[in-house]
């Protein structure tokens, strides 16, 4: 019923008398809105999280980064998942290599050159294999620092920090030498996080993120599922008593 009061309720017992309990922490629906570590983006539409990383890195190093928070360098499934990113503040702050009002960062694609007599020709792919994403980008802007000798080019995603442009989506993919060091974008699983902000491995239990630290769940492909809420006893000899909004049944007396 949603009710946070302490609810006093009676029942008959055996042999007639009357037997009286009190309960808090009346379980309620709670919707779990955080299926991403801290400092990391959620999309509904892949079931992904995502972050980019401030610190300049090459492209292999990025992508060893991206492997160490078990995900990889983001690739795209569609113009919509990529509309999401270009939507989001990344609060990228003034440690960045390019522009103010221009953000680039590594992604997960490589630009295979095949021909170098007129003008470079070549075509896009996903940096690794098996994967099953589908969208690969538009020709891209050779990047200054390319060496004539590289025959693979590695992919940087150019956003704008203005809000007008960012919600318009505009921006500019880059094909560049893979040793220039960059910032870079990380995509991974969405996973289950419980109270306390740690990632709970799939098929564990715990408390997920909300409102009711007495709330025991089982983890399935990233979402809290089977859960059980657990009821408190009212804490004996306390009239007014503040309840712990991380731990189950742990309350602080706030009698004089």
């Amino acid at each position: 019923h949603g009710k946070e009061n302490v609810d006093s309720r009676h029942s008959r017992g055996r042999g007639g008398e009357t037997t009286r309990f009190h309960t808090v922490n009346v379980a309620q629906p709670v919707r779990f809105s955080r299926k991403c570590p801290t400092g990391w983006h959620h999309y509904e539409g892949t079931a992904s999280c995502y972050r980019v990383y401030l610190n300049g890195e090459n492209y292999w190093d990025a992508v060893q980064t991206c492997q160490r928070v078990n995900g990889s360098l983001a690739t795209f499934t569609a113009d919509q998942e990529l509309r999401f990113i270009l939507a989001q503040e990344w609060d990228l702050e003034e440690k960045t290599f390019v522009r103010k009002d221009q953000r680039r960062f590594w992604v997960g694609y490589q630009y295979v050159i095949t021909n170098r007599n007129h003008s470079l020709e070549g075509h896009w792919e996903v940096a690794y294999k098996g994967s099953s994403e589908v969208f690969l980008p538009p020709d891209p802007i050779f990047g200054s620092a390319m060496s004539e000798n590289e025959n693979v080019l590695c992919a940087q995603l150019q956003c704008f920090h203005f809000p007008t442009l960012r919600h318009h989506g505009l921006h500019s993919w880059y094909a560049e030498n893979c040793y220039e060091k960059s910032s870079f974008l990380c995509k991974r699983s969405q996973t289950c996080v419980d109270i306390k902000d740690n990632i709970v491995d799939e098929g564990y239990y715990f408390t997920p993120k909300g409102n009711d630290p007495c709330l025991s769940c089982t983890c399935h492909n990233g979402e809290p599922e089977m859960c059980v809420a657990a009821l408190c006893e009212r804490p004996q000899g306390c009239q007014q008593y503040r309840k712990d909004p991380k731990e189950c049944c742990k309350f602080t007396c706030l009698d004089p």
